[in-house]
């Protein structure tokens, strides 16, 4: 006799496990602990098997009784169930681990150990937002161009074409990286170039005319807010570094003696420890700031907790009060206009000025060149530039 759903909901638990059987080797096995599992008992090759077609109530009867077929259609295809249910769980399984998501993150794992900590975080967090949420789980090798460019035609449609332009980019390295290891066979991005909104072309707004860096040197020289901004302010030109490895600055990084600053590998863009030497106007500069902050961990620290550096706008917003909008200079504007002066005004080797930013600098045998070369040439450099930024500031030139 076939089971009913009343017979099932009456069923009660007994000492022992016992069955309820339906027809075509449906059965319920009810547990003593109450539990009533979905059997499928059939042949195959000569020997009897089980499979599991889930739980009552979540599988209802007529559920069950699907199955079941779907189960017994297997078989006339000379099908084993068993196995049929093993290979798609391997199957589901590899595309999961093959999936965007996990070959991405994968990726960001092994460049996180040469790029800084902001970057990773910021790649991690435009993956999150940008391409997970669509394409996370899709088995990479099955991605086609179309499908990745609605993922980022929904970035465009916010505003935020750079975004999109820079979240392809990410794609093309990590499509390429699966590709590399075995688990994806092209590379979809390559065939969206030209399809996304064009980006207005910008670089960091930077002084690069004497007499206007003059005039910047001089507003900020005379800036009237904090003195710790106001150092920073009158630092960062004469050292050009990148505005975070500023803000982070500590005073243990500091060699008076030696008239350096040592800047940690884990600090920079490129994970590599960077070497600037110190000019005399530099070091007046600190050896003011030291009484207030010296004795903390920072050189710039945050007005609400010296235990952090100043905020990232902090010396942004400084320039904005003083009435330097964004058009006329960046953070980062002090290393273009130093990389510009240096070559065409004061002649400097390019290689030196590279160097001193922080760029990647190979000699003729292609090899990287360590944080000390050239060091007296450089430090030359950066006296000649402090010496010539004190000339515009005071008209002298």
């Amino acid at each position: 006799m076939s089971l009913t759903d009343t017979a099932i909901r009456r069923a009660g638990a007994k000492k022992k496990p016992f069955k309820m059987y339906d027809s075509g080797g449906l059965f319920l096995l009810v547990m003593p602990a109450g539990g009533k599992w979905w059997r499928f008992k059939y042949r195959f090759a000569g020997k009897e098997k089980l499979l599991s077609l889930g739980t009552y109530p979540d599988i209802s009867l007529k559920e069950a009784r699907n199955r079941r077929d779907q189960e017994r259609k297997k078989l006339a295809d000379k099908i084993d169930p068993a196995v049929n249910r093993l290979a798609a769980k391997a199957a589901w399984a590899g595309q999961q681990a093959n999936s965007f998501e996990v070959i991405a993150r994968e990726w960001i794992e092994k460049k996180s150990s040469v790029w800084s900590a902001s970057n990773t975080s910021k790649t991690m967090r435009r993956l999150e937002v940008d391409v997970f949420p669509w394409l996370g789980n899709r088995p990479i090798a099955d991605i086609t161009p179309p499908e990745l460019l609605m993922s980022l035609r929904r970035t465009e449609a916010r505003g935020a074409i750079d975004t999109a332009h820079r979240v392809l980019q990410t794609c093309g390295q990590i499509f390429r990286y699966a590709i590399a290891t075995g688990r994806a066979t092209r590379d979809p991005s390559a065939d969206l170039r030209g399809a996304l909104q064009t980006v207005k072309g910008s670089h960091f707004s930077a002084v690069t005319e004497p007499k206007a860096i003059g005039a910047l040197l001089r507003a900020m020289h005379d800036y009237q807010g904090s003195v710790i901004t106001r150092c920073a302010l009158r630092l960062a030109p004469l050292v050009f570094v990148r505005p975070g490895e500023l803000r982070k600055a500590e005073w243990t990084e500091i060699d008076f003696d030696t008239a350096t600053w040592n800047i940690p590998a884990e600090r920079m863009k490129m994970k590599e420890a960077h070497l600037v030497p110190l000019s005399r106007q530099a070091l007046e500069i600190l050896k003011e700031l030291h009484p207030l902050t010296g004795r903390g961990t920072y050189l710039f620290p945050s007005p609400r907790s010296n235990k952090r550096p100043m905020s990232d706008n902090a010396v942004l917003s400084s320039m904005r009060r003083m009435g330097i909008g964004k058009d006329e200079m960046t953070g980062h504007g002090f290393r273009a206009m130093a990389r510009t002066v240096l070559d065409e005004v004061l002649h400097v080797r390019p290689d030196y000025i590279e160097h001193q930013l922080a760029h990647a600098v190979r000699d003729p045998n292609g090899r990287a060149y360590n944080r000390t070369a050239h060091l007296p040439e450089r430090r030359k450099m950066m006296q000649d530039w402090a010496d010539y930024l004190d000339g515009l500031r005071n008209g002298e030139k």
